[in-house]
């Protein structure tokens, strides 16, 4: 009867279990349509739960798709083909890294170095990829059992990069100094040759930036 299916796929429903659950005969393996819930469930709340758990699973199913990672929270699909590990979100900007399960992202530093989390509600540390405690199984800062053997070889890859980031960091912000000096010199005096300076500290803030 319409009031035993209304209960039925409600408690589906709220127990987020609606996209496996079966006709309640043993013997039948048949799953209700989307029509058909939708035409036995008259509360619209309940409708909107069912239509979340839908979309849900459909993200879920599908490796391109995601949700947005933002831990503020984010309703906003995203496709990870090609984007790698610096898209922002089109709704929220929140940049997020396709390229491993870390919630943001990370560059310079590689995906692997985002190994040691931290829980905001009770300070436990763990490592991301194996999930067992930081201490006293990961004594030292990359020394996880599922990525030993790469740590050195990493750690020098990501010690590198934030090196050379730094590096293009200072000299940015040299040219940025440079062009305010000669940019002053020139409002000073008749001299209109120093244009050419100028626009070299433009070009190279810009270089150091990319």
């Amino acid at each position: 009867s319409q009031p035993c299916w209304s209960g039925y796929l409600t408690t589906c429903i709220e127990q987020n279990t609606v996209l496996k659950c079966t006709c309640p005969i043993s013997e039948c393996c048949a799953q209700p349509t989307a029509a058909f819930i939708r035409s036995i469930i008259s509360s619209a709340e309940v409708v909107a739960k069912y239509e979340k758990a839908v979309l849900r699973g459909y993200v879920e199913c599908c490796s391109d798709l995601t949700w947005c990672t933002n831990p503020q929270g984010c309703d906003q699909i995203l496709c990870k083909d090609g984007l790698g590990y610096g898209e922002a979100c089109s709704k929220c900007s929140w940049i997020s890294c396709f390229s491993c399960s870390f919630p943001e992202a990370h560059y310079p530093a590689s995906c692997n170095h985002m190994s040691h989390m931290t829980c905001a509600k009770c300070n436990h540390g763990f490592c991301w990829h194996c999930l067992k405690p930081w201490r006293p199984t990961h004594k030292d800062y990359y020394n996880c059992s599922a990525m030993v053997s790469k740590a050195a070889r990493q750690e020098k890859r990501f010690q590198d990069y934030n090196e050379r980031c730094t590096f293009h960091h200072q000299a940015r912000e040299f040219a940025v100094s440079l062009r305010n000096r000669v940019s002053s010199i020139s409002e000073m005096s008749e001299i209109r040759t120093l244009t050419f300076v100028l626009d070299t500290c433009k070009v190279l803030e810009q270089a150091r930036k990319v």
